[in-house]
């Protein structure tokens, strides 16, 4: 059977289709001075339009094909159109001079230096454990960067790694500090603070902590909400998305007096790293369930979880007390919904 080679076919570029111009999104700079700012998501012709933040972009929309523009997170160039700078996450566009980036909708946390995060303990190796703080890679968590029982402050030894496992097992929670980061983007963690360390007496809450909405930097992420029947109610928020509520009883003696390196030793005990819940109370059991509740009702009505909106939300439960005369132990439904509508009310104002 004869073989027949055909000559290569000259290259034709890929056919475009013509769009009204209504049905464009379009991205330009807001000053119309400068012509070189203006942009255009390409769909077959190229009008130019004022620029929208809440344009929802999708994955293989093409954005823009002038060359001016660089290609970042979230964009890439099809083979077939090399100059075509094309939308690979559903999110909005970030356009930082002319660096083209989308920020999704829903991502992973991305750690940064100094980040009050929440972490469970995923493995445990000799000298350090990894952490997931819900990064798209584990974070590390080295002996030399905790508080070792007793405030003692020395090199760690051997007798340290073989106990490593008595300070951290695989499934605890913690709180730590993003220290530093590595040039894969993971984290390094440390617990050098009497605020920070194993977790208990709590519950555990996972929220968005990207998007504009869920847990956001703020000035304080650890407070304290006076809660009407169940005393002190301790909340920590998590940057990477996770929250812990808690009784904050157990810290009342230390908050009398204020702890230093020299008294080091006495707070920092073998009872930090007790795996044992204390005794908590019925009515500081009603009120962490209430705040617990609360949380997920501001991410239920896309408001951001932070301090000022946390407190708010409590004190929208005790007038929902004041006007139906019932006691309120669970925050969800109808009651969620009027939470979040009031909270969203305020901060809106």
């Amino acid at each position: 059977m004869a073989i027949t080679i055909l000559a290569p076919a000259p290259y034709a570029p890929p056919p475009t289709h013509s769009h009204p111009t209504s049905n464009l999104d379009t991205y330009a700079s807001d000053s119309q001075e400068d012509d070189d700012d203006e942009m255009d998501i390409d769909s077959g012709a190229t009008p130019t339009i004022k620029p929208s933040s809440t344009t929802l972009l999708t994955p293989g929309q093409p954005i823009t094909s002038d060359p001016q523009y660089m290609r970042g997170h979230g964009t890439y160039l099809p083979p077939l159109s090399q100059q075509t700078i094309t939308s690979t996450l559903a999110g909005t566009l970030l356009k930082t001079n002319k660096l083209l980036s989308i920020l999704p909708l829903r991502a992973r946390y991305t750690p940064e230096i100094g980040d009050l995060v929440i972490g469970r303990i995923y493995e445990v190796q000799s000298r350090r454990w990894k952490v997931d703080i819900n990064a798209p890679l584990l974070a590390n968590l080295l002996l030399s960067s905790i508080n070792l029982p007793g405030g003692a402050l020395r090199r760690r030894t051997s007798v340290d790694e073989l106990n490593v496992r008595s300070f951290f097992q695989e499934g605890e929670l913690l709180v730590a500090e993003v220290q530093s980061l590595f040039g894969d983007g993971s984290a390094s963690l440390h617990t050098r603070s009497l605020k920070y360390g194993k977790l208990r007496n709590g519950n555990f809450v996972s929220v968005s902590g990207m998007g504009g909405t869920g847990v956001v930097r703020s000035k304080r992420q650890i407070f304290s909400i006076h809660t009407a029947r169940g005393g002190e109610v301790g909340v920590i928020l998590g940057v990477n998305g996770f929250v812990w509520v808690y009784s904050d009883a157990s810290s009342d003696a230390q908050k009398e007096e204020a702890v230093g390196v020299n008294r080091l030793e006495e707070v920092a005990s073998l009872s930090m790293y007790s795996s044992q819940n204390g005794v908590i109370g019925p009515e500081t059991r009603k009120a962490i369930a209430v705040v617990v509740g609360v949380v997920k009702a501001l991410v239920e009505a896309r408001v951001r979880v932070e301090e000022e909106s946390v407190r708010r939300g409590y004190e929208v439960v005790l007038e929902v007390e004041e006007e139906t005369g019932e006691e309120v132990v669970r925050v969800d439904g109808e009651l969620g919904r009027v939470v979040g509508e009031r909270v969203a009310g305020g901060m809106a104002r």
